[in-house]
């Protein structure tokens, strides 16, 4: 996992306790390039029966091919596949995979093609370069829509064989090692947001948390120099003030193990920059407040061991009972395993812990990579023994495969496949015990689709633990859920507020683009029927499909559906079924049919009436991004407020009144809006400088500020901020809460000035 060591060994390892990922601007250089010998003995040992031939030649073609070609950092190029080979073997994959590594750019970058890699080292090896060099020609960085196009191959090629997202994990982390000898700014910036955005998530789906640890702080040292050296600097200052505690803790610790009889390792960890940044992102406290900034492994030989550990430190010392979790007993998806508590330990301080066996540590560090190994004499990986440890590569990616199996559109498909790679997990179950696993923060329609899409399409309501619930109530772990269900598929009225994964969302809006076809074809037929009655014909007796045909439409329910949303005019029809008449007509010109919804700038919703007036809620201060409710006050208009804003509690008795609203894509990209917010900070000089400069560096602009209650020691702060959309404003909060004068920055949802 991320970190380094809190302090000493790990007890029987002789090793320090944990890692630390370099930042690119203290590294220095990289370690020598491996020799062939030097790649050939790491692999043996761990599989002795390696085709050290193999790995030769690869190792010399590689070298040969690539030539006097240079990369930015001034080394040979052909360094670069030869360190993706030795991550490859970091992590002990198969001879296949290492080779591929060797050669994964030798097609894209010399005259050498596929062919001529699988006459001279197998298909097995051209099919994994082929696989990796198909990726590299993805470029992500294209505008949106060709992006997302790319993502879905992407995704595509991965599911095919996942060795090929082995290699390119490995390839992305080195170059990410070598960015900043980059010379463009905008070019190493858009390769860390990549890596923060897609490869990162990918590596933590498949369990490679090592990998992604180390991905995300050398992409944070590039996109937020800044914040990364504040973090660091706070977390070494927290690790100066608390060397004694956790010293002392770390030495009972020890005694009540040994006290056990029970063998075992202890490893610490302190929280990486990147991670302690995005929990101060989401989360409203200080600093100080994160329960996790140090915790201890216990690493031990077996599950009982595990128990029995855990039991002995809560009989110890007093456990956080919402700070809990078992993912031995319930695995999470990745495969990830592991017992945490956190407890109040000596001096009253909160430590987490971790409880594991050595394979579950194992496949904490490198996932799905931790299960290649001997099985019928052949090295590979072990399918059965991946799944008996709760891994299953194709299930970790089967989320994004089925968002393009609902042919989602390219833009929603990237929207919410980074969604899902980054969300943690509820653990639900069926009336009948079947465990679903969520995202946190899903509601009963998330779960209706996870159980079978048939499911989903026909929902109507849910009962969460024997009562009848909101759809919109997000589920809790343990929550059994009973879908309610209608006889036909229909989508749910504001299925935009009471769905959270991108499966229900793209179900849903695809149920909601066929009725809106079906309803534009009725539409359209009418039309059509109208005007051929006009012309004096029974459209019984035209055959449309003929009139499609020669329109150049392939079928007539694609004809009435564009003549239905006004693509194309009904005398197109008619001249098309009787060439020469429309140009005789004199009278009854065609009409157009008008849309009688009416959406306003930057808020929408299919139940607004026209003309109707709105309003944005100064209680809450909607921005963009935020999930949003109307309330329809009378004489005064529709109220827009926040979802989770307190004063909708005010109408829970008037549901006549709610209307479900969506921000406008002009919402989503032009609009600008002003947020508030409180904080309490150190009442010392200089503090609104360094206040400002936090909200400015993070592309704020601050309108107005005010001063609330003020005492010798700190002061609270109201500031009134511009900014574009929700993920704006969290990026401030998580700024000025880095600060060390700051104790709380939250967004403001207190005043009252406005309905």
């Amino acid at each position: 996992m991320d970190g380094s060591a809190l302090s000493g060994p790990e007890k029987g390892a002789g090793a320090n306790a944990g890692k630390t990922t370099a930042a690119p601007d203290g590294a220095g250089a990289l370690p020598p390039v491996p020799t062939r010998e030097e790649l050939i003995a790491k692999v043996r040992a761990y599989h002795p029966r390696v085709r050290s031939e193999l790995l030769g030649r690869a190792y010399d073609f590689a070298k040969k091919h690539h030539g006097e070609q240079m990369r930015d950092s001034g080394e040979v190029y052909y360094s670069h596949p030869i360190r993706v080979a030795n991550l490859l073997a970091d992590v002990r994959l198969d001879e296949v995979t290492i080779v591929a590594g060797l050669l994964h750019d030798v097609v894209e970058d010399t005259d050498i093609d596929i062919g001529d890699i699988e006459v001279r080292f197998g298909a097995d090896v051209a099919e994994l370069v082929d696989g990796v060099t198909k990726l590299d020609k993805l470029e992500f960085t294209s505008k949106e829509a060709a992006q997302a196009e790319n993502f879905q191959k992407f995704i595509l090629a991965m599911t095919s064989d996942i060795r090929v997202l082995l290699v390119k994990l490995a390839d992305r982390l080195h170059n990410m090692e070598t960015l900043h000898h980059r010379k463009k700014p905008e070019s190493r910036q858009r390769t860390a947001r990549e890596t923060m955005d897609i490869y990162a998530p990918l590596a933590r789906r498949v369990g490679l948390y090592d990998v992604a640890a180390r991905m995300d702080d050398l992409a944070f040292q590039e996109l937020n120099p800044e914040a990364r050296r504040a973090i660091l600097f706070r977390l070494e200052e927290l690790d100066r003030e608390n060397r004694g505690d956790l010293d002392r803790i770390r030495d009972d610790l020890t005694k009540l193990l040994d006290a056990t009889g029970i063998r075992y390792r202890l490893k610490g960890r302190r929280k990486q920059p990147y991670s302690l940044w995005r929990k101060l992102e989401r989360k409203s406290i200080s600093f100080r407040d994160v329960a996790d900034l140090f915790a201890f492994r216990v690493i031990l030989d077996n599950v009982p061991d595990c128990y029995s550990v855990l039991g002995a430190i809560h009989t110890h010392w007093s456990c956080i009972p919402d700070r809990f979790r078992d993912f031995i007993s319930v695995p999470k998806p990745n495969g990830y395993a592991s017992l945490h508590t956190t407890v109040r330990a000596s001096g009253n301080r909160r430590v987490e812990l971790q409880i594991r066996t050595e394979a579950m540590d194992r496949t904490a560090e490198y996932g799905v990579a931790a299960h290649w190994g001997y099985k019928n004499r052949a090295y590979g990986f072990d399918v059965d023994s991946a799944r008996a440890a709760g891994l299953d590569p194709e299930a970790n990616l089967k989320a994004f495969a089925e968002l393009l199996r609902d042919g989602a559109e390219p833009g929603e498909f990237l929207e919410h496949a980074k969604l899902e790679m980054y969300r943690e997990h509820v653990f639900t179950f069926t009336p009948k015990g079947k465990l679903i696993i969520l995202p946190a923060g899903a509601m009963p329609l998330d779960f209706a689709y996870a159980v079978h899409s048939a499911v989903g399409d026909t929902t109507t309501g849910a009962r969460i633990n024997g009562e009848e619930k909101s759809m919109r109530r997000p589920l809790k772990n343990g929550d059994v859920v009973d879908i309610i269900r209608g006889r036909a598929p229909a989508p749910v009225i504001g299925w935009e507020a009471m769905t959270y994964t991108g499966r229900a969302k793209s179900k849903q809006r695809k149920l909601e683009r066929d009725r809106e076809a079906a309803e534009f074809r009725r539409l359209g037929e009418g039309l059509i029927n109208q005007a051929l009655r006009r012309a004096g014909a029974e459209p019984v007796d035209v055959m449309l499909i003929d009139v499609a045909n020669k329109i150049g439409i392939s079928s007539i329910d694609d004809l009435r559906e564009d003549v239905g949303r006004g693509k194309l005019q009904t005398s197109a029809v008619v001249n098309a079924a009787f060439p020469g008449y429309a140009a005789e007509r004199t009278d009854d010109a065609d009409k157009t049919p008008i849309d009688s919804r009416h959406a306003p700038l930057f808020v929408e919703g299919k139940d607004l009436m026209p003309g109707v007036t709105l309003h944005l809620g100064q209680c809450c201060r909607p921005l963009p991004g935020d999930r949003i409710i109307g309330v329809q006050v009378p004489n005064k208009g529709l109220v827009v407020h926040i979802s989770s804003c307190p004063r909708l509690a005010e109408y829970d008795d008037r549901p006549e009144l709610w209307r479900d609203l969506k921000w406008t894509e002009l919402a989503k990209t032009g609009a600008v809006a002003t947020a508030r917010i409180r904080i309490n900070a150190s009442n010392q000089k200089g503090v609104l400088a360094k206040l400002c400069s936090a909200v400015a560096e993070s592309n704020g602009n601050i309108v107005g500020i005010s001063t609330g209650t003020r005492q010798p020691d700190f002061i609270e702060l109201l500031m009134d901020i511009e900014v574009e959309d929700l993920k704006r404003l969290t990026q401030i909060l998580a700024a000025l809460r880095s600060l060390a004068v700051v104790d709380r920055a939250v967004r403001d949802q207190e005043s009252q000035d406005e309905q």
